[in-house]
């Protein structure tokens, strides 16, 4: 697509969500190794940016606020004032990375294929992606491997990466449990109708307290609903678990690194544990997971309402189901608790 021996600039739009940020991160890595020479620039939104602290082969972060209408383009016009990219990876679908990718000034600008873009995206791009069927969100991200001329095939390693100070945050943080084994409940999502009852999560933290004999810790946000799902919990349960929530992705981080086992829906910290390599079960209904659960571990633990009985699972399938997580039942977590404990724990 482009001529790699002339990049020595190259800039990465990817905004969106956490789980987003994280399907991305490969492509650092992909750069790391195929292009070692070339500055890297990641422009994300202010809570995902989060993720990408730390990482040794990115070397600039800019925070794009979209919601902010004409003031965050104009915000993130003089941010990027001065800058030019030889390459621009754009892979949003939406108009919103329109604006950084022109900003840019990229000659050669990367896009997803035709079908997968909204908003006329196309037409700010030079160059598009082969196109297919839909597929799990990570490997249409690693398409982008062919305009770095890396192999598709070649292995996937997110390195997702603490700094000294957050992992002997998180050692401080472990040190204040019981010394038990840590399974940590991610409470909720950016949509409520992702989520399982606080009833269906306070019964689960009882049985992994009791039954299992595990640390329960709640995970989540500083919003409102999030607030009043931990309270309920914590008032339900018979062995309150420890309410971990915040404000702070950072943070959030350093609690699932020292996490036996996470217990999430459809959600970024789920990916963060992925990512991470702590054995993570999925709660899905609302959404299709194998187009956006994890993506090649614990799939094993994937607890599937969305797809209709007897049906072979299936990437494509992308309208969300209204009342499938309510189908999700205590039995249902923990069958793959004990399924984790025997596989992964």
């Amino acid at each position: 697509m482009c001529d790699l021996e002339k990049v020595r600039s190259i800039c990465i739009v990817l905004l969106s969500g956490i789980g987003d940020v994280v399907h991305g991160l490969p492509l650092l890595e992909d750069i790391g190794r195929a292009v070692p020479r070339a500055e890297v620039t990641w422009i994300a939104e202010a809570a995902p940016a989060q993720v990408l602290a730390h990482h040794p082969h990115l070397d600039r972060l800019l925070v794009f606020r979209p919601r902010e209408g004409v003031r965050g383009v104009l915000d993130l016009r003089r941010e990027m004032d001065g800058y030019r990219a030889d390459l621009t990876l754009n892979i949003q679908r939406y108009f919103k990375g329109v604006w950084p990718t022109l900003f840019s000034g990229a000659p050669c600008r990367v896009g997803l294929p035709r079908s997968k873009t909204r908003d006329g995206v196309r037409f700010f791009l030079t160059h598009m992606l082969q196109d297919g069927p839909w597929k799990h969100t990570q490997d249409i991200f690693l398409d982008f491997r062919g305009a770095l001329g890396v192999p598709r095939d070649a292995p996937v390693s997110w390195d997702l990466c603490l700094s000294r100070d957050e992992e002997e945050e998180g050692r401080v943080f472990l040190a204040t449990l019981s010394g038990k084994p840590v399974v940590s409940l991610v409470l909720a999502s950016a949509n409520a109708a992702k989520d399982c009852p606080s009833t269906l999560l306070a019964d689960v933290a009882d049985a992994l307290a009791e039954d299992f004999g595990f640390q329960v810790v709640l995970l989540g946000g500083p919003s409102s609903r999030e607030r009043a799902v931990a309270s309920d919990i914590r008032r339900r349960a018979g062995t309150p678990p420890v309410d971990a929530t915040g404000d702070s992705v950072r943070r959030l981080m350093t609690r699932i690194a020292v996490s036996s086992l996470v217990i999430a829906p459809d959600t970024g910290p789920l990916h963060i544990a992925h990512a991470m390599g702590v054995p993570v079960i999925g709660l899905f209904g609302h959404t299709n997971p194998w187009r956006v659960g994890p993506f090649q571990r614990f799939r094993d633990l994937v607890i599937d309402r969305y797809t209709e009985p007897g049906a072979a699972p299936d990437p494509a399938g992308y309208l969300p189901k209204n009342g499938r997580m309510e189908g999700i039942t205590v039995q249902d977590v923990l069958e793959k608790v004990e399924l984790a404990r025997w596989r992964y724990l």
